[in-house]
């Protein structure tokens, strides 16, 4: 069976460009972000491993680790990172797993678990290790998204995806379409209109089971 939100994030020991890790150990008490690559000095990889890297302050503002995992080897991860930071003009300050074995990826349900890699492997050989997951403090998957090789992610929907799961996490509450920091949230339905005007305030209820109201304080 896949991964599915709410499950807890498989454990594993892999190592890095900047050493050894255990998974769990690492994401410690913060959110973290794992992004997965098919492979190393790939065009729009490379611009996403830079994207990446410029949002560093928003990251560390939302007290959120990210690591990159791609199946090939530390020093291919180190060279390239020469690479990411020349074209991005930021440092990639994060590890890389080196997941040469597929090990990281197949415990993620990225690939199948008879896949292997062929001697000198290109991107088609594991295209689908193209996934971000959002990991809470608690182990859990929160949110996953899944991209082709020829369309690169945006990050700024990554972002705004943390804003909101680390919003709905601390505030007990959901978020409408296209949501975004600041604006009006969605009262659950656990709680009935007295309970919600007395937690919120005032709520605009558009309908029975859709109410909003904004975020105080």
């Amino acid at each position: 069976m896949g991964l599915r939100i709410n499950d807890t994030v498989p454990d594993f020991t892999a190592q890095t460009d900047q050493g050894l890790i255990r998974f769990h150990d690492w994401i410690g008490d913060t959110w973290a972000i794992l992004f997965s690559h098919p492979k190393d000095f790939t065009p729009v990889c490379t611009t996403e491993f830079g994207a990446v890297a410029q949002l560093a302050k928003e990251w560390s503002k939302r007290n959120t680790k990210v690591i990159g995992i791609s199946v090939d080897g530390v020093e291919e991860h180190k060279r390239w990172k020469r690479d990411i930071e020349k074209t991005a003009d930021a440092v990639a300050a994060f590890p890389i797993i080196a997941d040469t074995g597929l090990e990281v990826s197949k415990a993620f349900d990225m690939l199948p678990a008879e896949a292997y890699l062929p001697d000198n492997p290109t991107p088609n050989d594991s295209q689908t290790v193209r996934s971000v997951f959002i990991i809470g403090p608690d182990k859990k998957l929160k949110l996953s998204m899944t991209y082709p090789m020829n369309v690169g992610r945006n990050f700024a929907e990554v972002l705004r995806a943390l804003d909101a799961l680390q919003t709905a996490a601390a505030r007990g509450v959901a978020m409408p379409a296209n949501w975004t920091e600041g604006q009006d949230v969605i009262v659950p339905l656990a709680l009935d209109d007295a309970a919600a005007e007395a937690k919120f305030g005032k709520i605009n209820k558009v309908l029975p089971y859709l109410r909003y109201a904004k975020l105080t304080g």
